[in-house]
């Protein structure tokens, strides 16, 4: 679509829109579809009127009206999106219909927008910044770990089972079925808490009765009779354990890569710490605010975000609020506050992309969207296809714009030390009194967009 942009007083704009006419063709077909399934016509069934009989019926005026009204708003917004305007209330539209099909169409959008923030000069932006320190004992952790991977089993005989030991036991319900010689390891977070409890402390030989409650909340009852015991014997760290449970030959080697994982896994940790704390720095020099319709899409968006994580747990709404011993109207608080951060953070970015006069070309994009593909296995050309068909190029557009507009200005603050840092935020100003809400939400502090 091409779209003309006009600034008028008092935080308002006007858009100018160029509907193509494959996007109309699109939009009437949509509106057919839909009215052939609502319309009824004598002597035709319900969803099978013809579209010329349709068209006959309803009159061409009415069918224009609905093609219109049902896509404007997804043209307008995505010319909002185009042109980078934030809009902060719904649009007035001006147009007239269009005569037929085969015409461009036309329209033009009123709408109010986000005040640009005036950026701060971020090069005196002091940010704290950590160097990654990883303890011996992280390293000593991860050692341990791999110590039980190839750990051997000795039967114990002197004192009953305990945390870490693994059982091996036999379960008979109460309606005679039984499992034979399950191995359990006790501690490994695997068991029901009602079993583990009552293995725990259980010698070779001797059965319990354990009742659990299952997750639809029946309650069963099973007799598990202990065979054996076990404890783990750990090997030793050494050569061995190096060429048992890795591809190096030697303990140092072994723990010189562990410690460079951990130390590339925390220093990204902290580069994503580092941009985050940048730009939120960025957003409260510049007192850059937000709110409208682009917030509560923010918020709505974080709380289906919300809800799809929770169902993959398989926790309910009503349980997430017990445990975080919200209510609902604070969890929704908090939300819209951190979605108002999150759009605040790109209007503060967007400011300073602007000054800098960065502008992300169709190539950028494409390279973008083919490497992703290429590392998904799937056909560059028709991922790129597919994502400028769905109308997300222009997102992916503007995500890069913000990222390589945060990695300016992360490379030009100032960093100082976290103590430092501490220090002179415990100094009371005026310009504190309201600290930034952290977002959860992806933000070009990320390193790659999402």
């Amino acid at each position: 679509m091409a779209v003309q942009v006009e600034e008028l007083a008092d935080n308002k704009v006007r858009l100018k829109v160029d509907v193509p006419r494959e996007d109309m063709r699109h939009a009437i077909e949509h509106a057919t579809s839909d009215l052939t399934g609502s319309v009824k016509i004598p002597g035709f069934r319900q969803g099978k009127v013809p579209p010329q009989v349709l068209r006959a019926r309803v009159g061409q005026e009415r069918l224009m009206t609905e093609a219109v009204e049902s896509h404007i708003g997804g043209w307008f917004w995505d010319a909002a999106a185009s042109t980078r305007i934030r809009p902060v209330a719904q649009p007035q539209y001006d147009y007239d219909l269009p005569a037929s099909e085969d015409d461009e169409w036309t329209f033009t959008a009123t709408v109010d927008v986000q005040p640009k923030p005036e950026v701060a000069d971020w090069t005196n932006l002091e940010v704290p910044y950590a160097e990654a320190e990883i303890p011996r004992e992280l390293v000593d952790q991860e050692i341990d770990v791999l110590r039980e991977s190839v750990a051997d089993l000795a039967p114990v005989e002197d004192r009953p089972a305990q945390t870490g030991d693994v059982v091996v036991v036999d379960a008979v319900e109460e309606s005679g079925e039984a499992q034979r010689n399950l191995v359990l390891e006790l501690g490994s977070g695997r068991l029901l808490e009602d079993v583990e409890r009552a293995l725990t402390g259980a010698s070779a030989g001797e059965t319990r009765s354990v009742e659990y409650r299952l997750p639809d909340g029946q309650v069963r009852t099973t007799n598990v009779t202990v065979k054996e015991v076990k404890e783990k014997v750990l090997p030793p760290a050494d050569d061995d354990l190096a060429r048992a449970s890795s591809e190096f030959d030697s303990y140092e080697e072994l723990r010189n890569e562990i410690e460079s994982r951990l130390r590339e896994q925390l220093e990204d940790e902290l580069d994503a710490a580092f941009r985050t704390e940048a730009v939120d720095r960025l957003v409260a020099a510049s007192k850059a605010t937000a709110s409208g319709p682009l917030v509560d899409a923010r918020a709505r968006e974080l709380l289906n975000q919300l809800g799809r994580s929770l169902d993959r747990r398989g926790i309910s709404a009503e349980l997430y609020l017990q445990l975080t011993g919200q209510t609902p109207e604070q969890l929704a608080e908090g939300v819209r506050a951190e979605a108002a951060q999150s759009v605040a953070r790109e209007l503060a970015l967007e400011a300073a992309a602007d000054k800098l006069g960065i502008e992300v070309s169709d190539d950028e994009v494409e390279e973008l969207i083919r490497e992703q593909a290429e590392a998904a296995d799937e056909a560059p050309d028709e991922v790129v296809a597919q994502i400028r068909e769905a109308g997300r190029f222009e997102t992916l557009r503007a995500d890069l714009r913000l990222k390589e507009t945060l990695d300016r200005i992360v490379a030009e603050v100032k960093r100082i030390s976290p103590d430092l840092a501490q220090a002179r935020d415990q100094l009371w100003t005026p310009d504190k009194e309201t600290a930034p809400t952290e977002t959860k939400l992806w933000t070009p502090a990320s390193k790659e967009p999402a």
